[in-house]
This record gives C-alpha cells, sequence and structure tokens, in this order.
C-alpha cells in the first residue's frame, strides 16, 4: 500500500476528491506538518492507496488540476500547497511529476514537495463531510465544481458510483 498527503484547499475539499478515486483506500482528514518546516500544521489529507490500481504520479497530477497550484494567495499559510512524502525516492518522484506537469499550466506550480512529519486528524463530525453533507450549501458551491473537474479530466479513475449525484 502507498502513502502520500496533500495540502492545497479545504481539506474538506480534498477530501472529497481523493475519497472519489478509484484505487484509493483510505483518506484522513485534518492538519498535516512537515519535516524541517517552521510553518507549522496546514489543512491536508493523508491517502493511502494501492499502487496496482493508482500511481502516485495519477495522484499529483489530479492534486495539481482540482486546486489553485500556481496561486501565492494571503491564506496559503492555512491552505499550503504541498505533496507530502514518506520517503527520499518517494520526494525525487514527486518533485519529478510536478517538473512534467508544469507544461499544462500557465503560471509556475508553487506546490511544496516536503517530508511529512505529523498528522492531526479532525473532529469526528467533520471527517467525511462531503459524502456526509452533498447537499450542504458548501459542497454545491465548493466541492462539486472540483469533483465535476475530476470527472472531466480524470474520468478513467473517478470513481463513478461515488460521484453519481453529480
Amino acid at each position: 500500500m502507498g502513502k502520500v498527503g496533500f495540502g492545497g484547499s479545504c481539506h474538506w475539499c480534498t477530501e472529497a476528491i481523493f475519497r472519489s478515486i478509484v484505487g484509493v483506500i483510505k483518506v484522513d482528514q485534518g492538519w498535516i506538518s512537515s519535516l524541517g518546516s517552521n510553518s507549522g500544521f496546514s489543512e491536508g489529507v493523508r491517502v493511502n492507496f494501492d499502487p496496482n490500481k493508482i500511481d502516485l504520479p495519477t495522484l499529483i497530477s489530479i492534486h495539481l488540476h482540482t486546486h489553485s497550484c500556481t496561486a501565492d494567495h494571503s491564506m496559503r499559510r492555512k491552505y499550503r500547497s504541498a505533496v507530502y512524502t514518506y520517503s527520499g525516492s518517494q520526494l525525487n518522484q514527486a518533485r519529478a511529476v510536478i517538473d512534467a506537469l508544469q507544461k499544462e499550466f500557465d503560471k509556475p506550480i508553487i506546490t511544496q514537495v516536503i517530508p511529512f512529519n505529523e498528522f492531526k486528524i479532525n473532529k469526528e463530525q467533520y471527517l467525511d463531510y462531503y459524502y456526509k453533507n452533498p447537499f450542504n450549501q458548501f459542497c454545491e458551491t465548493y466541492i462539486n465544481p472540483k469533483l465535476r473537474n475530476l470527472l472531466q479530466q480524470f474520468s478513467t479513475v473517478a470513481d463513478m458510483d461515488k460521484l453519481s449525484q453529480l
């Protein structure tokens, strides 16, 4: 089983995206910190996946295409655009994938590739937020457009059963 962390937008959004992908076994939603960083925790998800069904490059591509990976805005401390890696080889692979994907974006990708350090899970009431509340106004406004993007750009790995409400 593979494991990687992602941050970039609201953890409810990021959790919904990765819970909607074939080959993703488990998504933990909360806050992640990285080794060697003084910036503390930021919203993110820890993703466990089956590398025989979905690979790390595809997961990274999905991540970059479903959040503002080129926008350096005032909320970046809370919503750090990052891939949190669990090994040196995973860190090198993630950097190479992002470098290769740069040609798909008009502006420079600001997503950091940094070593995972610590994870704090969110309160139970907020876990699996989207799938517990798919018709909530927040979900309709912010999460559904990202899931539609997932369906449009990554239909071969999107879990159609989970996304049938779109």
